[in-house]
C-alpha cells in the first residue's frame, strides 16, 4: 500500500494547497561563490500558504482539527510557547473551520521585552479571535490546558487539547504525507535530494519526514535536522520515540533507532529562541540574496548550519540539497530589537 493509501485512512480537513513549490536559490549560489563547492540549494517552500500566515504547523493541523471534529470536539486548546507559530496557526485552522480556540502561551524564552511579549504572532493570535492566556514564568501549560478543558466540559462543551508543535503521531502524519510529496517532487525534477535540512523543535516535523521515507524505502538518515529547543541526545531519543509511534499509527512493522537519525546541535546556542551571531547572518543572506525570509527560531539556526556544513565542506562537492521553508515570519518583528542592534 502506498503512503498516501496510509493517509486516506486518517480524518484530514484541508487547510492548504499542495504541493508546496521547490524552488532553486541560484541568487543565494552566487553570492556564497568559491565557498558554495559547486551544491546546489534548493527550499520547499512551505512558507508558501494562505492561511494564518502560512507554515509547517498546517500541515499537522489537517490531521489534527479532523481528529478533534471527529471527537465532536467545538474547541481547541493549543499550547505554545509566547511566540507559537504552531498556536498562530491552530487559531487561523480554528477560525477557518468554525471552532473556538483558547490558546496557552508559556513563557519558553527568556525575553520580556514588550515587543517579544505583545508583538508578532501574540498580536495574530488575537486577530485571528483565539482566547489567549499567557502563563506567568514556570507555570505549568498542560495543567493549565487540562484545567481549562474540565472547565469546558463543566459548561456542556468539549475541548481537544492540542499538545507543544501539534506533534502527537496523529499531528506527524502531516510530515509523513510531505516526505512523498518530495519524492513526487523529486521525480518531476528529475533531481535526487543528497540532504535534507530542517530545524528539530517539539520533533514533530522531522519524525513525520523519517516515518514517511521509512515508508516510501528511502534513508530517514538524509533528513539532517538542527536542534533548536533540545540537547542533541534528548532530541534524538525524543523524535525516535515519535517516528516508532507514527509507524505504529499506519501498522507499519517497520522500527528506528536514535542512530538512524541525524541531529546536530551546532546552532542551538544559549537555548530555544536565543539569538545567535550565525542565525542573524543567515536571515540576513537569505533576506538580501533571495528577498525570502527565515524566522529568527526555526528556519533561521537550521540554515546557519546548512551554510556551515557548505563553508566547511561538510556537504560533499556537487550536492543537491533541499531546505525546508518552516513559516514563522511573523516571529522576526518579536526579535526587532536584536536584528536592530
Amino acid at each position: 500500500m502506498q503512503i498516501h493509501d496510509l493517509l486516506n485512512e486518517f480524518p484530514r480537513t484541508r487547510l492548504m494547497e499542495q504541493p508546496t513549490p521547490i524552488q532553486r536559490l541560484d541568487r543565494l549560489e552566487e553570492a556564497l561563490g568559491d565557498q558554495r563547492n559547486g551544491v546546489s540549494i534548493w527550499a520547499k517552500r512551505d512558507d508558501l500558504m494562505a492561511l494564518g500566515g502560512g507554515g509547517n504547523k498546517l500541515r499537522k493541523l489537517e490531521f489534527l482539527i479532523a481528529q478533534a471534529k471527529s471527537q465532536g470536539c467545538d474547541t481547541v486548546i493549543a499550547i505554545g510557547g509566547v511566540q507559537s507559530n504552531f498556536a498562530r496557526l491552530a487559531a487561523a485552522a480554528c477560525a477557518k473551520t468554525g471552532l473556538g480556540c483558547e490558546l496557552v502561551l508559556a513563557q519558553m524564552v527568556p525575553r520580556d521585552s514588550e515587543i517579544y511579549q505583545r508583538n508578532g504572532n501574540v498580536l495574530l493570535d488575537q486577530l485571528l479571535g483565539a482566547h489567549v492566556h499567557v502563563l506567568a514564568r514556570g507555570e505549568d501549560p498542560i495543567a493549565f490546558a487540562t484545567r481549562r478543558a474540565d472547565e469546558i466540559a463543566a459548561s456542556g462543551s468539549k475541548a481537544f487539547v492540542a499538545t507543544l508543535g501539534g506533534s502527537t503521531p496523529v499531528g506527524c502524519l502531516g510530515y509523513a504525507d510531505c516526505a512523498f510529496e518530495i519524492a513526487m517532487q523529486s521525480a518531476e525534477l528529475g533531481i535526487e535530494f543528497d540532504q535534507i535540512v530542517i530545524p528539530n523543535g517539539s520533533g514533530g516535523m522531522h519524525a513525520g519526514l523519517a516515518a514517511g521515507m521509512a515508508l516510501t524505502g528511502s534513508s530517514p538518515s538524509r533528513v539532517k535536522a538542527f536542534t533548536v529547543l533540545s540537547p542533541v541526545e534528548t532530541a534524538l531519543v525524543g523524535t525516535a520515540e515519535k517516528v516508532n509511534a507514527v509507524l505504529e499509527l499506519v501498522s507499519s512493522e517497520t522500527r528506528l533507532a536514535p542512530a538512524d537519525l541525524t541531529i546536530h546541535g551546532s546552532q542551538l546556542g544559549a537555548g530555544y529562541g536565543m539569538p545567535t551571531p550565525a542565525m542573524l547572518e543567515a536571515v540576513r543572506t537569505v533576506g538580501r540574496s533571495e528577498g525570502l525570509f527565515l524566522d529568527p527560531v526555526y528556519s533561521g539556526k537550521a540554515f546557519a548550519g546548512l551554510l556551515a556544513d557548505i563553508r566547511s565542506g561538510a556537504i560533499p562537492p556537487r550536492a543537491n540539497v533541499l531546505f525546508i521553508m518552516t513559516g514563522g515570519v511573523p516571529g522576526l518583528y518579536a526579535y526587532q530589537d536584536v536584528f536592530r542592534e
